[in-house]
């Protein structure tokens, strides 16, 4: 099995709305929970009670369409609200994280750490000296998983950001998004994806579920492509449409009714028909 680390904060973690998109089900895309590896479900990162739609459900799925009947594994460990500095590799974020992926790569190989974060740090003129303490990160995550070549794919914060709600004091996403493409493009796999045309919940900061989900699309180019993807791509909202909304397996069905069972929405004659 395939594995992924995301890392980052509230936009990689997601804060999409869940009822806004198709839910993703797939049992070939697994996550880490409780130290087991179960069938993905949304929200993946339960870093808030506010969690929601993050952009490694569409990645997954887009890896699994090109990787037929191959699993893939989700390690959650982004943290809402992080500023750089706490992923230093003393903080907890990082030792986590650390701790996390070297749990899942007993079972599993590592082919992709996903980054998305830098609206706590668009202010302040802390653009200064993203680049070392981004470079600093991505070597130590590299040495100590023992996976030196492992491709890092840096997400753009997204060009609402400045203008309304909790996104008015991100004054200086674009110049932390010219260090994120910078460090893209001197090191070695190690590719960007644009947040350019995204759109945001009404909070004025976090993508919205919609946007997440062209946004995993766009992390998946990079990683099939091996390069940077500047611009939004031709067709996302259908390659959106195509990728995710496959027919469902028994598993995956048997899945979402014991889900709806448990939640009160389904009754337990619909289970039965799934457990005969």
């Amino acid at each position: 099995m395939k594995s992924v680390l995301l890392i980052g904060q509230s936009n990689m973690a997601g804060r999409g709305f869940l009822h806004e998109v198709t839910p993703i089900y797939n049992e070939n895309i697994l996550m880490l929970r409780n130290g087991r590896w179960q069938m993905m479900a949304e929200p993946i990162h339960f870093d808030r009670s506010v969690a929601g739609v993050g952009p490694a459900a569409s990645f997954a799925q887009a890896w699994c369409s090109a990787n037929k009947n191959e699993q893939i594994g989700l390690i959650p460990c982004a943290e809402g609200g992080s500023a750089i500095d706490e992923w230093n590799i003393e903080g907890a974020l990082f030792r986590h994280a650390i701790s996390e992926a070297k749990f899942a790569m007993e079972t599993s190989e590592l082919i992709a750490i996903l980054w998305h974060q830098g609206e706590s740090d668009s202010h302040s003129e802390k653009y200064k000296d993203y680049y070392q303490k981004l470079n600093a990160l991505v070597n130590s995550l590299r040495k100590e998983l023992g996976v030196l070549e492992v491709p890092f794919i840096v997400g753009g914060l997204g060009d609402y950001l400045g203008k309304s709600g909790f996104g008015r004091s991100c004054v200086e996403y674009d110049l932390i998004n010219q260090e994120l493409l910078r460090y893209a493009e001197n090191n070695s796999n190690c590719y960007f994806v644009t947040g350019e045309g995204l759109y945001s919940n009404p909070d004025g900061i976090h993508i919205n579920a919609e946007s997440q989900r062209r946004l995993g699309i766009r992390y998946f180019e990079a990683y099939q492509t091996k390069s940077n993807v500047d611009n939004p791509l031709d067709g996302e909202a259908e390659i959106v449409r195509v990728c995710c909304e496959k027919e469902q397996t028994i598993a995956e069905k048997r899945y979402i009714t014991l889900e709806q069972y448990t939640l009160g929405k389904s009754s337990l004659e619909e289970v039965m028909k799934f457990l005969k």
